[in-house]
């Protein structure tokens, strides 16, 4: 269910906006859409897994949160983010 050290690095180098960035908006909502798709594929196989379930829900809440903040700051940021990453909205 978690990333691999290999994966969060690759997510690192694509979408850090500088070298050794790992507090960026953008990098914190691509960790974040990883581990959402990582539970998503998990509640495939275990439906009944409430307490995992509440965990989806806060990081998809955080997700929101770090979009919205973006989304004030910078618009083209926030847009071009959305696009790589293939949300909605």
């Amino acid at each position: 269910m978690s990333i691999t050290p290999e994966r969060k690095a690759e997510l690192l180098k694509e979408y850090a906006t500088k070298e050794g960035d790992t507090g960026s908006p953008e990098v914190q909502v691509a960790l974040l859409s990883e581990r959402i798709s990582n539970l998503t594929e998990h509640f495939k196989d275990h439906k009944k897994d409430n307490h995992s379930r509440r965990g989806l829900l806060k990081m998809v809440s955080q997700r929101r949160r770090l979009l919205d903040y973006l989304k004030s700051r910078e618009e083209d940021r926030y847009q071009a983010l959305i696009g790589r990453l293939g949300l909605r909205r």
